[in-house]
């Protein structure tokens, strides 16, 4: 198999991680948002502002591009579809550097 393509491989497999980051950091943050979850609790603390730290870099440039949708926070989803995009063009260009 090509170096290449498996390198992309790879990649489309950490794409594939990091959109379960974002999807971790949605319910959690949901779930705090409707009291099923304390932020007094040092675990759940700890762990929700380790996720907003690793995903605010990702997630702000998005927020400035969208407009107020008053308390309903979409970055996350426009993130995710760019990274399924992301995958897909990279499938492509491995299934290209393959034949």
């Amino acid at each position: 198999m090509n170096t290449a393509a498996e390198l992309i491989g790879f990649v489309v497999y950490l794409l594939q991680i990091f959109i379960y980051i974002i999807i971790a950091q949605a319910i959690l943050s949901w779930l705090v948002a409707f009291n099923v979850v304390n932020l007094n609790n040092r675990f759940v603390y700890g762990v929700l502002t380790g996720l907003e730290r690793i995903l605010n870099p990702f997630l702000r440039p998005i927020r400035n591009l969208l407009p107020d949708m008053g308390g309903i926070d979409l970055s996350p989803l426009v993130l995710v579809l760019g990274i399924i995009l992301t995958q897909r063009l990279l499938g492509g260009l491995a299934m290209d550097l393959l034949a």
